[in-house]
């Protein structure tokens, strides 16, 4: 048995019985290794930097700390959990509330765009222990002088790579920066982008960064390539619908046009499907979380909002249509399924302009088979990915590089610029092969006078 094992078992003895009460509420016969990581730091006091994949449990890896150090009986707020999305604050304060059965008295609020600002300061009658929020609303009642947070013992940046790619930096600027006394900072990500060692620099101290693996809970996925060819994603979607039985298939858009598209055309062709998007009010989105949550349906379309931490169980079957803007996207997408020791499978909806990106992915360890649903079956296709030479040229990273630039904002007509930009490096590296190739036939010929001269 190792010393971090037996740190463990000790560490376990010593939780407050409340938090014993809360773990067994959960249903949890053993913590993951995440949950584990950042209970050991934070029983020491540390700011801690988690690093960890989709479905590892990270959720409670910072709930479990918070009912260490939770006091009910105060009147201050003491925990502030930010998150990204108004979808993920949804559900983590789904998952809080059950704190609430280990202690009845605890006050949680949840705080989310997209509602009104008054109805949302109406809410808070009391002041709560625990605020669940998105950074925007946050800051609004911050600055309202509604919410206070210089008692705050815990905050936690919930996804934090992506709170930084969405820009909500200067909102959590603004609230940190009034925190009088230092809370212990608890970040969770699945990625480190140099963004986030900025913030780690200027915000924590004592700070402990964890990379957790967990091979037991890495998602169990069969990565599958279908080539669209001349057809729209909408209609290859549909297609191999009928090749499969999903328990629930999640269909990924690139925007919420694309998304608003596929669900007229899906609906149009009579399959009965969810929309989720940004684009819809707050009171929308909460619903399609339920009925989602709920399995009313088989078929969900979604944009990105959906890609991380909606932790649904049952996707059993994920649709990219296409590869999102910034190639991380990709696996947070595709993780959505494959949770929990179940299978699932990702089928990506490719064109050609997407291969390099593929590739990149290939060499990054995704594995794609390569698949076609033809005549009623599945039939093996061909594989991008597993010709004789798979290395990337200077040309694909270039292409790649082009179509998915990272952080870049979405303008009008962006894929007809892309498209542009694309043919224009093809033209020049046309043109650089055949300046190539002419200055090669000049030097041959230089070469092959000056051995005519000397046979003379």
């Amino acid at each position: 048995m190792s010393i971090f094992t037996y740190v463990i078992i000790f560490m376990m003895k010593k939780l407050k019985e409340t938090t014993k009460k809360f773990i067994e509420l959960n249903g949890f016969s053993e913590l993951t290794n995440v949950q584990k990581e950042v209970l050991k730091y934070t029983s020491s006091h540390k700011d801690v930097v988690a690093l960890s994949k989709t479905g590892t449990g990270k959720t409670h890896a910072y709930l479990i700390p918070i009912m260490e150090m939770i006091n009910p009986q105060s009147d201050k707020t003491q925990v502030l959990i930010s998150v990204p999305t108004r979808e993920l604050a949804y559900q983590v304060n789904q998952n809080a509330q059950l704190m609430k059965e280990v202690f009845p008295e605890l006050r949680i609020q949840l705080l989310s765009g997209g509602t009104d600002k008054k109805k949302a300061i109406d809410k808070m009658e009391k002041t709560p222990h625990i605020v669940i929020g998105t950074p925007g609303r946050i800051k609004d009642l911050f600055v309202s002088n509604v919410l206070r947070v210089d008692f705050v013992q815990m905050f936690v940046i919930d996804e934090a790579d992506m709170t930084l790619e969405f820009g909500f930096l200067e909102d959590i600027d603004i609230v940190f920066s009034h925190m009088v006394k230092d809370p212990e900072v608890l970040c969770f990500s699945a990625t480190f982008p140099e963004d986030l060692a900025v913030f780690v620099r200027k915000y924590l101290n004592n700070t402990k960064i964890i990379r957790v693996e967990d091979k037991k809970r890495d998602p169990r996925i069969n990565h599958v390539l279908i080539n669209c060819k001349h057809k729209e994603y909408k209609e290859v979607a549909y297609d191999i619908l009928k090749g499969f039985k999903p328990y629930v298939c999640l269909i990924f858009a690139n925007t919420k046009d694309e998304a608003d598209e596929t669900y007229a055309y899906f609906t149009e062709k009579g399959v009965k499907a969810l929309l989720i998007h940004g684009g819809l009010d707050s009171r929308s989105r909460q619903k399609a979380i339920k009925d989602l949550q709920a399995k009313k349906y088989s078929y969900v379309i979604a944009s990105d909002v959906a890609s991380r931490g909606i932790d649904i169980d049952g996707i059993s079957h994920v649709i990219s249509m296409g590869l999102p803007k910034q190639l991380p996207f990709y696996m947070h997408r595709a993780g959505r399924t494959g949770r929990n020791e179940k299978d699932g499978t990702c089928f990506l909806l490719y064109k050609e302009t997407d291969i390099p990106a593929i590739k990149e992915l290939n060499k990054k360890g995704i594995n794609f088979t390569a698949r076609e649903y033809k005549n009623g079956s599945w039939k093996e296709a061909n594989n991008p990915t597993k010709k004789k030479q798979i290395k990337v040229n200077v040309e694909e990273k270039e292409i790649v590089k082009t179509l998915y630039r990272k952080n870049e904002k979405v303008k009008p007509n962006y894929k007809k610029k892309k498209n542009r930009q694309v043919e224009q490096i093809k033209r020049r590296k046309r043109r650089e092969m055949i300046q190539a190739k002419i200055k090669e036939e000049r030097v041959e010929r230089y070469k092959q006078k000056q051995r005519e001269r000397g046979q003379k």
